[in-house]
């Protein structure tokens, strides 16, 4: 069981390296040769059959994870759940869904076509989870998607894939605090996500997390190539919430700042 689980999130940060380089120079900068460990990884959907949150879950339900938390983000449309495994080393999984329903008839039937042409069998596969889009849209449509959703229009261009790693500062050597981490990628010529501040969150809520923004990575469109935003590298601190346990949940508040990393207008 944990080495398929281990392939499985060696894919999954192989896939997530070929649309986020900037990932391996965060692990040069802030690992000098320690491995880095992973607190969770995000992965975004709709909430459409045959590919909703829970569709995405059983691959790691089937893996021995288990449910955590619900969370709900208002202003963006989304539901997620987070899950973890009873063996701490694995990372947590951070899933979330675009609430379809709650948005337009046209991006609902934009989205409805790209969701037609994924087989539920492919959704079952081990690689179904890095497998990309199934799907071809022009730029046209992916702007339009992005006037409504930025959520939906990074969906549209990358599909299935990790959405984001990071990094748990609380086992990063040489670094007591997340204004560490943030001051040491500054200095290495790294953006950071600003929106709701550096650090969002505080250990009053038992969490701080900061993230890069995106890597820029070439999409082909139906019609044409361009660089648009892909993926990001986030960075966690957590905090007891009682003597020697970790939090291990999210903070809504905090999450929907985060989802801005790959915000493209």
């Amino acid at each position: 069981m944990s080495q398929q689980v281990e392939v499985l999130f060696e894919n999954l940060w192989q896939d997530y390296l070929s649309r986020t380089p900037s990932a391996k120079k965060v692990h040069q900068i802030l690992g000098e040769g320690h491995p880095i460990v992973n607190d969770h990884v995000a992965f975004r959907t709709f909430d459409i059959s045959p590919v909703g949150l829970e569709v995405l879950a059983q691959h790691f339900l089937d893996l021995g994870y288990k449910e955590g938390g619900d969370y709900h983000f208002e202003a963006k449309k989304l539901r997620a759940k987070h899950f973890e495994h009873e063996d701490p080393e694995l990372p947590k999984v951070f899933i979330s869904e675009l609430m379809t329903a709650e948005f337009s008839d046209e991006l609902q039937s934009k989205v409805k076509d790209m969701v037609a042409q994924v087989s539920a069998e492919d959704t079952k596969k081990p690689d179904f989870l890095y497998s990309g889009t199934h799907w071809k849209v022009s730029y046209a449509d992916y702007q339009s998607l992005l006037e409504e959703s930025e959520y939906a229009a990074w969906m549209a261009a990358f599909g299935y894939c990790a959405n984001h790693f990071t990094v748990s500062v609380n086992q990063l050597p040489g670094y007591k605090t997340l204004e560490q981490v943030n001051q040491k990628l500054k200095d290495n010529g790294f953006k950071l996500n600003t929106s709701g501040g550096e650090i969002k969150g505080s250990p009053e809520v038992y969490l701080e997390q900061s993230s890069t923004m995106a890597d820029r990575h070439p999409v082909e469109f139906s019609d044409k190539t361009v660089e648009i935003p892909s993926c990001f590298y986030e960075f966690a601190k957590r905090y007891e919430i009682e003597d020697g346990k970790l939090y291990t949940g999210f903070v809504a508040a905090s999450a929907d700042k985060i989802f801005e990393s790959t915000n493209a207008k």
